[in-house]
């Protein structure tokens, strides 16, 4: 069962999942800009940003997670973007052996574990600097539909600059980011029933034809596998 609700910190979401014999499986975590801190069956791990779909080769029977919206991630874990780019590691990796495994025990021992992540988050990033608002402002204009250079303009950054920003915010350039936006905003007409032609134009793409390929080069599936999958009630969360 996957459960998620918004959480205390912008723009982020906290989330659940518990799995057993009846669970049909994994499904693929496709890119959607975020970073995710991840309780796992007593473990925290970081899910970095994804370029591709990342497949799980195996699972935990119990998750808690806290997604954080683009960008927002590096302030708080204390490392950029792009050293995490399709990895997943151990917090113990980026805050230490001792550190990580006192906050996972106090995970663990809560009752409730994802309520704990939160205020973990919550306690780390009020000693963070704050978070960039150039940065915030490209992902309103990329997640709005507006190009990589309407963006730029808008927060008076040239493209080095942004380029620079982009790849420790998000871990890759804002090209990259607006391509795997706009997906994930197509993908959620496919959910709600929306033909992919029309979805493809409501997204942001020149036709069906180009959502077709941006699907194939960033998640390696198929619109029509992606709704058949979607349409099978697992759980699977978005970055464990």
């Amino acid at each position: 069962m996957y459960e998620e609700r918004p959480a205390r910190l912008a723009g982020a979401v906290v989330w659940t999942r518990a799995t057993g014999p009846a669970d049909p499986g994994t499904r693929p975590v496709l890119p959607d800009g975020c970073m995710d801190l991840i309780w796992a069956d007593g473990r925290l791990m970081v899910a970095g940003p994804d370029t591709r779909a990342y497949r799980p080769e195996g699972f935990a029977a119990h998750y808690a997670g806290l997604r954080f919206a683009p960008g927002e991630a590096p302030g708080v874990l204390g490392v950029e973007a792009s050293a995490l780019r399709d990895r997943r590691v151990d917090l113990a990796d980026l805050w230490g052996a001792r550190e990580a495994r006192r906050l996972a025990d106090g995970v663990t021992g809560a009752a409730d574990r994802a309520t704990a992540l939160e205020a973990l988050v919550l306690r780390r990033a009020a000693g963070a600097p704050a978070p960039d608002p150039l940065v915030r402002a490209v992902v309103a204009r990329l997640r709005a539909g507006d190009g990589v250079g309407t963006a730029a303009d808008a927060v008076g950054l040239g493209a080095r600059q942004l380029h620079r920003r982009s790849l420790a915010a998000f871990g890759y350039g804002p090209k990259t980011l607006a391509r795997i936006l706009r997906l994930q905003r197509a993908l959620a007409l496919v959910r709600a029933g929306v033909p992919y032609a029309e979805a493809a134009y409501r997204a942001g793409c020149v036709d069906q034809a180009h959502l077709a390929r941006e699907m194939r080069a960033l998640t390696g599936t198929t619109l029509t596998d992606y709704r058949a999958s979607a349409s099978v009630p697992v759980s699977a969360s978005p970055s464990a």
